[in-house]
């Protein structure tokens, strides 16, 4: 009894005001997740894993020296990168990429949105608090694809997962009031009303088989450090497209996709400690990765600005279209008609804004790969 007694006192004597707030950060996630539906699936988990890890003498942590569950899945889950990699899986599996085969044309935008990550990359480097690889982790949060930026901190920047994860996540949940603001300073009334032929080619079953296999073989060739992220995702995706794994598709796309969220947001919940997220390092990465979603929305809308100077008439694309060419699908696309309808309740944009955000997603993989390929080639150097 007085072991336990004891204990308890330990316990409440442990906990210091730092520890609060992290109850309170905790506490706001779980509000977001569950009031307003910001990324509920990795919000909540996250949120309460932020505060099991704060809990003094938690055993979720470690029990009598050993490791306890929390810590057990970050070395079996993350450090291993195992469950970023399954979550690519269960991602390809959801992915439709004949918007896009029907369009490669948007794949030029799918490029463009990404121009923010090396922007932020330059500039958290430039900021002198973080190293090469900590700001190419930063940088990777403008790739508003969560399983990218968790796979890349893994590898740069371990320390900083917690935060990082946070603001891809809650920049990915928060497009829909991140673009617009920035869509409207870059364009006029007159481009927002521009209308866009869409015409429907169909796609070969074949064609959509051998396109998983071949972007693997060509990405995995060029930029062999990519084979994990490009690989994983083009995996779950000849699944759902091969038409003979129907059930394993749709175990991919639910089962599988469902389970690995939740251990992945409980999971990226323990790495934020006090000690290590109450840093003024956090908040400037929190800060970056806003600057990352808005500089990738500007890329995107002011590459198609430029393509129209030498595009003919009736082949000028809405510029809008270039913003909905970050990962975060679909709710870029679904911004981008919102806007397109608003301006003009005729014009009907969605079929190529999806085209762009289904690019996105390529886009964003192949740049987390483009980063884990020229980081280390740099400091090599």
């Amino acid at each position: 009894m007085k072991e336990i007694l004891t204990e308890i006192g330990v316990g409440v004597l442990g906990l210091t005001w730092k520890e609060a707030i992290m109850f309170a950060i905790g506490g706001i996630l779980i509000f977001l997740a569950i009031k307003f539906e910001y990324e509920p699936m990795l919000l909540l988990p996250i949120g309460f894993g932020a505060i099991l890890v704060n809990i003094p003498l938690s055993s979720a942590l470690s029990i009598d020296g050993e490791p306890g569950f929390l810590q057990i899945l970050y070395n079996a889950g993350i450090v291993t990168e195992l469950f970023p990699v399954l979550i690519f899986i269960a991602v390809g599996a959801m992915i439709d990429f004949k918007p896009l085969l029907q369009n490669p044309f948007m794949l030029f935008f799918g490029a463009a949105a990404q121009f923010g990550i090396f922007f932020t990359m330059m500039f958290a480097l430039a900021t002198g608090q973080f190293d090469l690889k900590e700001a190419a982790s930063i940088g990777i949060i403008g790739a508003a694809d969560g399983p990218t930026s968790i796979f890349v901190a893994s590898k740069f920047a371990m320390n900083y997962l917690g935060p990082i994860s946070v603001a891809a996540y809650s920049y990915m949940s928060l497009v829909p009031l991140i673009q617009p603001p920035v869509i409207r300073a870059l364009t006029t009334k007159k481009e927002r009303q521009m209308h866009m032929q869409y015409t429907t080619v169909e796609i070969p079953r074949i064609v959509e088989i051998l396109f998983p296999i071949l972007i693997t073989l060509i990405a995995g060739i060029l930029a062999p450090m990519s084979v994990a992220l490009i690989g994983a995702l083009m995996f779950g995706n000849l699944i759902r497209v091969c038409g003979v794994l129907e059930r394993l598709s749709i175990s991919a796309q639910n089962e599988l996709a469902n389970l690995v969220t939740l251990l992945l947001g409980i999971t990226i919940g323990s790495t934020m400690t006090a000690g290590a997220f109450l840093d003024l390092r956090t908040i400037m990465i929190l800060a970056m990765g806003l600057v990352a979603f808005v500089f990738d929305t500007a890329g995107g809308v002011l590459f198609a600005k430029l393509l129209n100077i030498f595009l003919p008439a009736h082949r000028k694309v809405n510029p809008m279209i270039g913003a909905a060419g970050i990962s975060a699908f679909p709710m870029s696309g679904r911004v981008v008609q919102r806007m397109a309808t608003k301006e003009d309740p005729t014009n009907f944009i969605l079929m190529q804004a999806m085209s762009a955000n289904v690019a996105g997603q390529l886009g964003s993989v192949v740049a987390g790969s483009m980063v884990l390929a020229l980081v280390p080639a740099i400091l090599a150097g």
